[in-house]
C-alpha cells in the first residue's frame, strides 16, 4: 500500500510539473515572435514526453499487478525463501540461489507467463531492475497472447 501511495504522489507531482511547464510553453508561443514560439514548442515537447512515459509506466504497473493478483488467486506467487541480513536487506547469495532456481524453471517452460513472472521477481530481488522489467514485460506479453520479441 505504501508503494501505491508513493507512486500516486509522485505521479501527481509530475502531472503538476507538466502542467506548469506546458503553460509556460503556451505563454512563450503566445508572445508572438518566431524565436519565443519556437522555444515554446520545444518546451511543450518535454511535458508530452513526460506524460507518455508516465502513462506507459502506469500501464506496466497495472498489468504487472493484475498478473500478481491472478497468480496469487492460483496460489502460484513465489514464496519468500530469501535469507536476510540483520539490517533486513536480502542476502546476495540467497538471492542468487533463488534466481538460479527461477531461471531453470523458466528455461524448462519458456512459454509460461507464470515462470517469467517469478523470474522477474527473482531479478528484482537480485537488484537487477532492467532485467526484472524485461522479464515482467515478457510475462505480460505471454499472458496477453502477444508475440514475444527476443
Amino acid at each position: 500500500m505504501r508503494a501505491k501511495i508513493t507512486y500516486l504522489v509522485t505521479a501527481a507531482v509530475l502531472v503538476f510539473y507538466f502542467v506548469l511547464v506546458g503553460s509556460r510553453g503556451v505563454m512563450l508561443i503566445q508572445t508572438g515572435t518566431v524565436l519565443t514560439a519556437t522555444f515554446g514548442v520545444a518546451v511543450l515537447i518535454l511535458p508530452v514526453i513526460g506524460l507518455w512515459f508516465l502513462w506507459k509506466n502506469t500501464q506496466f504497473v497495472r498489468r504487472a499487478n493484475a498478473l500478481a493478483a491472478e497468480l496469487d488467486a492460483e496460489g502460484g506467487l513465489p514464496v519468500d525463501e530469501l535469507k536476510r541480513l540483520p539490517s533486513g536487506r536480502i542476502d546476495r547469495d540467497s538471492a542468487d540461489e533463488v534466481f538460479a532456481k527461477r531461471k531453470a524453471e523458466t528455461e524448462a517452460s519458456p512459454d509460461d507467463w507464470r515462470c517469467w513472472f517469478r523470474l522477474a521477481v527473482a531479478y528484482h530481488d537480485a537488484r537487477d531492475t532492467p532485467r526484472a522489467r524485461k522479464a515482467m514485460q515478457r510475462a505480460i506479453a505471454l499472458h496477453d497472447g502477444k508475440p514475444v520479441r527476443d
